[in-house]
């Protein structure tokens, strides 16, 4: 398998040159300053392809080409931004690049309440609160209709918890939940916040998935067409937030995308830690169902807690993901590739504790130089291990 490592461009103060010592051979990035919904120029992707291959390293995957929410909605310039899109795929292919991951998930993309949770060892995590959460959606966003979402205990416990925050601790929620993380394009302030969700509310999950199947339909084909695979990622976490529809939290969801546009251009992003989150889920069983149509995999573990809709990102070998299995389970497809002649299989370490000197250097939440490494380097144990066992 090709082990890869995301980094957010020549800003990211984590350079291409600390990747190289990584371990690492392929970068996972995408042209972050560009807005949603513009075409991705031939020069733009050129320049960043030479800055990867300059330092040794090969552009692996893209993540990610936005979805534009007028394409999620489909409403106001649909049919431009998806013509946008089309030609985005196609000058990407024309650079070799062939691995596309992308999310259909309304307004934000994934979704954390604490972004520096401290961990016994003296690190810290990434970590979703639901009381916290519920704290945030009935006291701080209000939004209209939020009660109906949490029972009377939850409502009582939510603002207990909202008295025990500060002012500035109130306003890093805020900016932790909309300020937009790593990978996330859009940055919003609460009134835009409330604007946004206001304008999903008449889009169900029926409508949702209908939309995402327009786009399919319309992307797909030229995917085909130039030699991308398209990875799409799932809802992280898995179920609906702020009464926003989801479409990509179960198996049957994944069932559904692929055969909506049965190519093999359609293919899945297979992240354990966003599945991993729901109790219902068998990675493993997950993973042979869909294995020749993941093109592109994130390996990380949370940990469910007290309330399972609570979890923390958990090391890479620990949390309620069975990495070993799953682990066999991409071995067996890398192997069957190869007897095939089939496509490699990019996979990278995804989120990591900050750990170490992460703690003192600037770094995206959940993207830190030291708490990665250590994922990959166990990563990389792991499937030198199962092969080796397997001979």
């Amino acid at each position: 398998m090709e082990h890869t490592w995301r980094w957010f461009g020549p800003n990211d103060p984590i350079t291409l040159d600390d990747i190289r010592q990584t371990g690492a051979t392929g970068i996972v990035t995408a042209l972050h300053e560009i807005p949603n919904g513009e075409t991705w120029p031939c020069e733009a992707i050129a320049e960043r392809k030479r800055l990867i291959e300059a330092a040794g390293l090969n552009w692996s995957v893209v993540e990610s080409v936005p979805v534009h929410e007028d394409i999620k909605k489909a409403s106001g310039d649909c049919d431009t931004y998806i013509a946008n899109y089309q030609q985005t795929l196609r000058n990407l292919a024309a650079y070799g690049i062939d691995v596309v991951c992308y999310n259909f998930m309304p307004v934000l993309d994934w979704t954390r309440t604490d972004l520096a949770w401290p961990l016994p060892t003296g690190g810290t995590a990434l970590r979703f609160d639901q009381t916290a959460f519920a704290a945030f959606d009935l006291y701080l966003l209000e939004r209209p209709g939020a009660e109906r979402d949490y029972d009377a205990a939850e409502r009582d416990a939510a603002l207990r918890y909202l008295e025990t925050l500060d002012e500035t601790a109130r306003q890093r929620l805020i900016d932790t939940i909309i300020a937009g993380l790593p990978g996330a394009e859009e940055h919003y302030t609460l009134a835009r916040f409330r604007q946004v969700i206001a304008e999903y509310t008449e889009i169900d999950a029926t409508r949702l998935r209908d939309n995402l199947g327009h786009f399919l339909s319309a992307i797909v084909p030229v995917a085909e067409e130039v030699g991308i695979r398209l990875a799409i990622h799932p809802d992280d976490p898995p179920r609906s937030l702020f009464g926003l529809p989801r479409v990509i939290s179960t198996p049957d969801d994944v069932q559904w995308i692929l055969d909506a546009a049965p190519s093999p251009a359609n293919g899945l992003t297979f992240c354990t830690g966003s599945l991993g989150i729901s109790e219902a889920i068998d990675l493993v069983a997950m993973g042979q169902r869909f294995a020749e149509r993941i093109h592109f995999t994130h390996l990380r573990a949370t940990q469910r807690e007290e309330d399972p809709r609570s979890f923390h990102e958990a090391a890479h070998l620990d949390g309620d993901v069975d990495m070993v299995g799953v682990m066999q389970v991409l071995i067996d497809e890398e192997h069957r590739r190869e007897r095939d002649g089939g496509p490699r299989l990019p996979l990278r370490p995804d989120h990591g504790h900050h750990l170490l000197d992460d703690l003192n250097r600037e770094s995206r939440p959940g993207y830190p130089l030291i708490g990665r490494l250590k994922g990959l380097a166990e990563l990389r144990g792991m499937e030198t291990a199962i092969k080796q066992l397997c001979t």
